[in-house]
């Protein structure tokens, strides 16, 4: 998790929040809402990863370390605030790409940290986020960004699908079509 909170974001806002499930009924009321993915239930952990709509409310105390040693003044972390604020208060949309977007770098993150201490890690879209919230307790300030299992390698784990190649995802310049 350490890893994960080094992921970039927006003004430094850090959107991110995850819901770690390790017990067996908190994953089996989590599968439930999961369209039943046995995964859910199999990892080791399952997160909830959530992004932050209101973040930018939490800035001024984000960036107050950075005020004790020297790094930022008073001044400079208020105009941060204040024009971070500009751009998420009453613009929904903005606000909610923001925190799926960060909250996925994070994911990522976690994924690659995992992967690198040998376990494997699974991102899912398939569960009904409203509900999640609602079973969970999740405040409306969160966006469920995804869920993610992470546990060790085991038989019958799916290999990796296919990926596209370096030239069918790469333009160089403008103009040339995927």
């Amino acid at each position: 998790m350490s890893y994960a909170t080094q992921s970039p974001s927006a003004y430094n806002i850090q959107h991110w929040r995850f819901i770690a499930l390790v017990k067996h009924e908190d994953k089996e009321r989590l599968k439930a809402l999961a369209y039943k993915q046995q995964k859910v239930v199999d990892a080791s952990v399952t997160f909830i990863v959530l992004g932050d709509l209101q973040g930018y409310e939490k800035l001024p105390e984000i960036l107050a370390p950075m005020v004790e040693s020297g790094q930022m003044s008073q001044e400079a972390v208020d105009k941060w605030a204040t024009s971070s604020s500009k751009n998420y208060i009453n613009n929904d949309r903005f606000a909610r790409d923001e925190a799926i977007r960060s909250a996925s770098m994070a994911a990522m993150t976690l994924m690659i940290a995992a992967q690198a201490k040998g376990f494997v890690s699974g991102p899912m879209i398939g569960f009904d986020a409203e509900a999640v919230k609602r079973e969970f307790n999740i405040p409306d300030r969160y966006v469920p960004a995804m869920l993610l299992t992470v546990g060790y390698p085991a038989p019958g784990n799916s290999p990796r699908k296919p990926r596209l190649t370096a030239d069918q995802v790469l333009a160089f310049g403008a103009g040339r079509e995927f």
